[in-house]
């Protein structure tokens, strides 16, 4: 990149470059790329990177399993990579299942834009629904939790027909009304060095909004903001330091961290028109089998009400052998990984004559 086209780049203030190769794509959308040596070593992830380009960007994915074995899709969400799925791969891969766990845009080896507008709730759906038409999936097992619930389900709400299964842990899909921003979010972007990471255990027995509200605004312009320390907080096991530096190997300087900073922030992006309303919709007459498998120790996305979302409306999930687990928090694929992938393996074997 030269100096005379760095004006025109969107930076967040207190960005520098670093040492970072500004990219742009065809249709002139700045990003960069984190480099591989970031990612040399990592505990327990021996996997192969595939890449393939959406909207312009090089989007990451482990391709796991034989070619020929029923698709299981795992989708993550904020702020991790698909490192979180590291227990699961090789349960559902024993079980004859091809296992494709790819990393949002913005995340793990995938690209990053770098101007925070890049980002934006629908644009994480377009993104998800190129990568799955790229790719030519069909007879899908999706998998998701977090935010990768908030796009994985409104991508199957868009294309029903492309899935066999739909599984969720610790997730929803919520329907906001269009244009309805319920976050106050800061009226600048300059980093600010007095926020804290805000979550406690005092906190989680306070108003949700007000919680996510305080997260939202910590990652986006909080400059001691890093994924490990939620990783940390939100998982029952002890993750090793090695462990929790897998989960920033992605983000080795601030100008990597746009979208990891702006997912929180979405949350008032998912009004836009058009609105969850229709694949809610499709979600309640959702006939294929559905199943939900929640840690209990997560006060929001494991509560009742978000199990009853998939468990109680999407005629699919009668019957299914959910499940609740008492010793699990928000990143359930950390502390019970295997038993999750055990319980899919199953569920898929289970439903095979009624999913298609």
């Amino acid at each position: 990149m030269t100096e005379d086209a760095s004006p025109a780049v969107d930076l967040p203030p207190g960005t520098p470059m670093g040492d970072a190769e500004l990219r742009f794509t065809s249709s002139g959308r700045p990003f960069v790329r984190t480099p591989d040596s970031c990612f040399a070593d990592l505990p327990e992830f021996p996997y192969e990177p595939h890449y393939v380009e959406v909207d312009g960007l090089r989007m990451h994915y482990i391709d796991e399993g034989p070619r020929d074995g029923e698709v299981v899709l795992l989708l993550h969400g904020q702020p991790d990579w698909c490192y979180l799925y590291r227990k699961m791969i090789p349960v559902l891969v024993a079980g004859g299942r091809r296992v494709i766990a790819p990393d949002l845009i913005g995340m793990g080896r995938s690209d990053k834009p770098v101007q925070i507008a890049d980002y934006r709730y629908l644009q994480h759906v377009a993104w998800v629904e190129e990568f799955v038409d790229v790719l030519d999936l069909h007879d899908i097992t999706i998998f998701v939790q977090d935010w990768g619930s908030l796009i994985g389900l409104r991508v199957v709400g868009n294309d029903p027909d492309r899935f066999a299964r739909i599984v969720v842990a610790n997730g929803m899909l919520p329907v906001l009304p269009e244009g309805f921003k319920p976050l106050q979010l800061p009226d600048t972007l300059e980093p600010d060095d007095s926020l804290v990471l805000p979550f406690t255990e005092e906190s989680l027995q306070g108003d949700w909004m007000e919680q996510f509200q305080n997260w939202a605004r910590y990652a986006l312009v909080g400059t001691s903001f890093r994924p490990s320390e939620l990783l940390e907080f939100a998982t029952v096991v002890d993750l090793t330091p090695a462990e929790l530096a897998a989960y920033d190997a992605p983000f080795p300087e601030r100008i990597y961290m746009s979208g990891v900073r702006a997912f929180p922030s979405l949350l008032n992006t998912v009004g836009d028109a058009p609105t969850n309303e229709h694949a809610r919709r499709v979600l309640d007459g959702f006939t294929r089998p559905a199943l939900t498998l929640f840690g209990r120790l997560d006060a929001n996305m494991g509560s009742d009400a978000a199990q009853g979302q998939i468990r109680d409306r999407i005629p699919g999930a009668a019957g299914q052998p959910h499940h609740a687990y008492d010793n699990a928090a928000h990143f359930i694929q950390e502390d019970v990984g295997e038993d999750l992938a055990r319980r899919v393996d199953e569920f898929m074997t289970a439903t095979v004559d009624v999913a298609g």
